[in-house]
C-alpha cells in the first residue's frame, strides 16, 4: 500500500497484539469510515527511526493540469454497407429499332458458358471476366463442387444419388451467387458442362436458379482439341478419351438448339473472348429462347 509523502507509515503489528493506538485507516483512507466520527483521528507522531518529512500540515499538491477536450470520433468509414438482396435476373429487354447496337463490353450480364470437358470455359470465362470494363464475376461450378472436402462424390466414379446432390448444391449455390452479384451491379459469367439431353444437369436448373435473363453460349471444338486439352490436365479434372468422346459427342446436340455456338477450335482464348462479345451483342439485342 502507498502513503501520501509526509504521513507517518502504520507501526508494524506484531503477532498476537492489537494495532498501534492512535492510528486510523480513516486518516490514510478519506471517506473510509466517515460515518463513525465527524473528524478523523489525527496521526501520531513520527515512530522512531522514520526518515521521512517532518510532521506537519501536509502542502497541498499542485493544480492538476486539465487535458483539452478530444475530438470527437471519426464514424468508421468501412461500416455497413447496405446491399440489395438478389432476385431472378430478368430477360433483357429489347432494345428500340432505332437505338445503336449494344455494348457487350459494358452491359451488366449473366452469361452461362456451356461446353466438353476440355472446351476451354474456364480460361475463357477467366479472361472474359478479367478483360471487361465493368466490375465482372466468375462463378465455376466445378470450383463450387469442390468446395465438399471430406465425402467429395465425384461423378466419375459414378452417377448415383450422392453426385447428383452435390451436383444440384453447387448449381444452387451458384446461382444464389449470381444472382446477389448481378443485384449489386456486378456481371457473372459461369461455366458448366451443361448435357442437351439430360434434365438433371439441363438448362432449367439454371434458368430456375439465376433467372430468365440468364445468357446461355455454347464452346464446342473439335474433338482432337478437347482431347489434346484434356490431356494437360491434373486431378479429378482429367477424364479418360472414352469419356471425353462420348460427352463431346452428346454436346453435338446443342446444334439446332438455337443457342449460339462457338467453334473455338482455331481460336486463342482472347479471340474467343472477343468471339463471345460479338454473340452476346446479338443476344441481347434479341435474346434466345430456351
Amino acid at each position: 500500500m502507498q502513503h501520501a509523502v509526509g504521513s507517518p507509515l502504520p507501526p508494524p503489528h506484531q503477532p498476537g497484539q492489537e494495532p498501534a493506538a492512535g492510528w486510523s485507516p480513516a486518516a490514510h483512507h478519506p471517506g473510509a469510515g466517515a460515518h463513525q466520527g465527524p473528524a478523523p483521528v489525527p496521526p501520531p507522531p513520527p515512530v522512531p527511526g522514520f526518515t521521512g518529512a517532518p510532521a506537519g500540515p501536509v502542502p497541498p499538491a499542485p493544480p492538476r493540469h486539465t487535458p483539452a477536450p478530444s475530438a470527437p470520433p471519426v464514424p468508421d468509414s468501412t461500416g455497413h454497407v447496405p446491399l440489395p438482396p438478389g432476385g431472378p435476373v430478368p430477360a433483357p429487354s429489347t432494345p428500340p429499332a432505332t437505338a445503336t447496337a449494344p455494348d457487350a463490353t459494358t452491359t451488366t450480364l449473366a452469361v452461362l458458358l456451356i461446353g466438353p470437358a476440355g472446351a476451354g470455359k474456364t480460361s475463357v470465362a477467366k479472361y472474359w471476366a478479367d478483360h471487361r470494363r465493368v466490375p465482372t464475376a466468375h462463378i465455376s461450378l466445378d470450383d463450387v463442387r469442390e468446395w465438399v472436402r471430406s465425402g467429395f462424390a465425384d461423378p466419375q466414379t459414378g452417377w448415383n444419388d450422392h453426385s447428383e446432390a452435390q451436383y444440384r448444391l453447387a448449381r444452387r449455390t451458384c446461382g444464389f451467387a449470381a444472382r446477389n452479384f448481378l443485384a449489386n451491379g456486378i456481371s457473372c459469367i459461369l461455366d458448366d458442362a451443361v448435357f442437351p439431353d439430360r434434365p438433371v444437369v439441363g438448362l432449367g436448373g439454371w434458368k430456375r436458379h439465376v433467372g430468365p435473363g440468364l445468357l446461355p453460349v455454347v464452346l464446342l471444338p473439335g474433338l482432337d482439341i478437347v482431347l489434346e486439352r484434356n490431356a494437360e490436365r491434373t486431378g479429378n479434372r482429367r477424364l479418360t478419351d472414352e469419356e471425353v468422346a462420348r460427352i463431346h459427342g452428346r454436346m453435338a446436340g446443342w446444334y439446332g438448339s438455337g443457342l449460339p455456338i462457338i467453334d473455338n477450335s482455331q481460336l486463342d482464348v482472347p479471340g474467343t473472348a472477343r468471339v463471345l462479345n460479338d454473340v452476346l451483342a446479338r443476344a441481347i439485342a434479341s435474346p434466345p429462347t430456351w
